[in-house]
């Protein structure tokens, strides 16, 4: 008999919604906690308690699961994931100057379009693939 391996949203509908403990000896490596803090932190009425798991990140899995499953009120939360954002020029900076992502950010604030325009000449290469 096959056991079904338990995901991260499972143990995020047992956080939220179910309120049911689900957490076993067995599936305990599944939780992660940087993946449960960070969807908990995209909403405004659990990003105390995802702060709190964050400061406390030394706990066992199965403590910071428990409080969280007994802290947050019980409600439905679908919020999206954080992503970076990003600018349409940056890659262009970065590989014409050889930097990294937080220079580039600095260097594209001193740039104006012309500047950025002949950078991208300068990188053409030609082909099909630019």
């Amino acid at each position: 008999m096959a056991t079904l391996k338990t995901s991260s949203f499972d143990f995020l509908d047992s956080i939220n919604e179910s309120k049911l403990d689900i957490m076993t000896s067995d599936n305990e490596d599944a939780y992660q906690p940087y993946v449960i803090n960070r969807f908990l932190s995209g909403t405004l009425d659990t990003i105390f308690y995802a702060n709190e798991m964050n400061t406390r990140f030394n706990l066992d899995k199965k403590l910071q699961y428990d409080y969280l499953r007994n802290s947050v009120r019980q409600r439905r939360r679908r919020a999206k994931w954080l992503k970076t954002e990003q600018f349409e020029h940056v890659d262009i900076i970065k590989k014409f100057y050889k930097c990294n992502t937080n220079r580039a950010m600095e260097v594209l604030s001193m740039l104006t379009d012309k500047d950025i325009n002949e950078l991208k000449e300068s990188l053409d290469t030609g082909g099909i693939n630019n």
